[in-house]
Order: C-alpha cells, then sequence, then structure tokens
C-alpha cells in the first residue's frame, strides 16, 4: 500500500486553514457594521409597499411621498400586490440600482428576512415600517437600522379586555386573522388569545384568515355565521376585516352591535364611523404615517445619533365615549 503520509498532513494542514479562512469571511460578513447612510441630497431612497388594496396601505403610501420633499428624498415605490415573493423581487430590483436607502413593511417575517442581508451585504441601510421580520433571520440594530412600529401584541390585549368588559366576560367569538405569516397577525392573534385565556367563558369558536382584505373578511365571516350560528362577539385584526364582517351580518339578517359585538384595529374613517353609529364597538388605533418617522430616524442615523432596535409607535383607543371628537384621526 502507497505511503502519503508525506504529503498528506500539509493537505490537511491546508485544508483546515482554508476552512478557518472561510468561516472567519462569514463571521466577518455576519458581524460587520450597519451601513451607513449616504450625506447627500437628493437621498435616493427605495420604498416597497406591500399593497394598495386598502385605506391603511394608501395612507402609509401618501405619507411617503408627502414628506418626501422636505426631507430631501428622491423616492423608489413599488407595489407588490400582495405577493411576498414580488416584494423580495422588488427589493432585489431597489438594491440593483443601487438605492442609497431601503424603507419597507415586510408583507411575512420569514420570506422577507433574507433580502434584508442581501442589503446589508450590497451595503444599503435598512429601515423597517409597521412588520418587522423574524429575529432569528435578521436583527433589529444588527442587520438593519431598526423597526418602526406599533405593538401589535397590545393591540390585540386592548381588544380582548375591551370585548372582556363588553360581554361581561361571556362571549362566542369569531376571530378574523389577518394575512398568515405577518408580525402584525401573529402577534394580535397572541395578545387577543392569551388575555382571554384566564376567561373560561370567553371562546374562540373559530379561528380563520381574512388575508387583511375586506371582501375576503365578508367571505370568510359568511361561511362562519353559517357554521356558528351562536357567534356572539367578533374580534378583527384588521378595520378592513372588521367592515366586511359588519356588511356579512346585515346579510345574515343580525344586527351588528347588538346580536354580535366587534371589535377591531387601524382607526380607519370608515371604522370610526361604524364605531360611532354603534355597529363597530371599539376600535384600537395603528397608525400608518410612517413617512414623516421615517425620516426622522433616517435622519437622526446619519448625524451619528444612537437609534434604539424598536421605534414603538403609541396607539390611541376609541370607543363610542370619545370618536366623534377623534373622527379627525380617520384616514
Amino acid at each position: 500500500m502507497p505511503n502519503h503520509s508525506r504529503w498528506s498532513r500539509p493537505l490537511l494542514v491546508s485544508m483546515i486553514a482554508v476552512v478557518c479562512a472561510a468561516a472567519a469571511g462569514a463571521a466577518s460578513a455576519d458581524d460587520a457594521p450597519l451601513p451607513k447612510i449616504a450625506q447627500k441630497k437628493p437621498l435616493k431612497v427605495g420604498f416597497a409597499q406591500t399593497e394598495s388594496n386598502n385605506p391603511w396601505r394608501l395612507a402609509e403610501t401618501k405619507s411617503f411621498k408627502d414628506i418626501a420633499s422636505k426631507c430631501g428624498w428622491q423616492m423608489v415605490m413599488t407595489d407588490a400586490n400582495s405577493s411576498a415573493a414580488k416584494q423580495v423581487s422588488d427589493i432585489r430590483s431597489m438594491i440593483a440600482q443601487k438605492v442609497d436607502l431601503l424603507v419597507f413593511p415586510p408583507r411575512e417575517e420569514k420570506p422577507l428576512a433574507p433580502v434584508i442581508l442581501e442589503a446589508k451585504k450590497a451595503n444599503i441601510p435598512v429601515i423597517l415600517v409597521d412588520r418587522n421580520v423574524d429575529q432569528s433571520l435578521a436583527v433589529a440594530g444588527k442587520d438593519y437600522i431598526t423597526f418602526i412600529g406599533s405593538d401589535f401584541i397590545d393591540q390585540g390585549k386592548r381588544s380582548a379586555d375591551w370585548l372582556i368588559k363588553a360581554t361581561n366576560g361571556k362571549a362566542n367569538i369569531i376571530e378574523l386573522e389577518g394575512t398568515t405569516g405577518a408580525s402584525a397577525a401573529n402577534d394580535r392573534k397572541k395578545g387577543f388569545d392569551d388575555a382571554i385565556a384566564s376567561h373560561p367563558d370567553m371562546k374562540i369558536i373559530a379561528s380563520q384568515s381574512g388575508d387583511f382584505a375586506r371582501d375576503t373578511g365578508r367571505k370568510v365571516m359568511e361561511t362562519l355565521l353559517q357554521a356558528h350560528p351562536e357567534v356572539t362577539a367578533v374580534y378583527a385584526h384588521n378595520d378592513e376585516m372588521a367592515l366586511g364582517a359588519i356588511a356579512a351580518i346585515k346579510a345574515a339578517g343580525k344586527t351588528p352591535g347588538k346580536d354580535i359585538v366587534l371589535v377591531s384595529i387601524d382607526g380607519t374613517r370608515g371604522a370610526l364611523e361604524a364605531v360611532k353609529s354603534g355597529e363597530l364597538g371599539a376600535d384600537v388605533q395603528s397608525s400608518p404615517f410612517f413617512g414623516p418617522l421615517a425620516c426622522d430616524v433616517a435622519q437622526k442615523y446619519a448625524k451619528g445619533e444612537a437609534i434604539p432596535p424598536w421605534v414603538k409607535v403609541s396607539d390611541k383607543f376609541y370607543d363610542k365615549a370619545n370618536v366623534e371628537a377623534n373622527l379627525k384621526d380617520g384616514y
């Protein structure tokens, strides 16, 4: 048998060196500092919207258009048409265009995380607004500047607290969930479900996604009303689904606000009008006006100021007692 001992040891050492070097390179890339925002005007800013089929998203997009000139931003804007895959493609196109800053609401927590790392590798800073990504895949303050948004778990809890009080702790609840995989849907469900868990007579009899869309919410509610005529309450993860549910309840010959109590999240004009009329019991605000906030954060970051991983947005609460005085908040 040939004797390889004279060359196998140097080869092994070389292979180990290559592996170690590769590992060190990967670690240094992973641990690379956050990209800086260029000190120039106009700043080329990419805004990758999830969809534009509801008042909330339209108001969010408008807030960026309105602030662009004042902030010295030249906007590159896309619409993913409710597709996480298209949003990823839109962002990759912006990376290829070498934008100076990326700002976007990730439609889903997991699919959008890798493209954040791609942006970092391309030396493009990222600010997330409204929705966050899975922190096991991309980390705020390390892989992107920050997440600007509401506490979705708290929104769910506040909705539950109101509903528990409004129903004296006894209700058969249909939960209309948001987009599957979205941080807003996951957290609003957790906040609500955890809050009612200690109230045995608060029962979720059905829970299904309405994809944050009015017509989908209406169709889902129609089906669930037929399957669960014993329903006495609805918790909708957003106003569009709540308004769809109200339409379905009326079509079924029932009175929203009396036969079935509803609570929702967002603070759209249509929902606030429904609170005023009594069809919607209460609404937790979730502001869409992220343009000025993103501008402020970007300017502070560019100056070298420390930015927290989560810039938390505070939300109002609307019910019959205060809604008329706050209708101006609606959009």
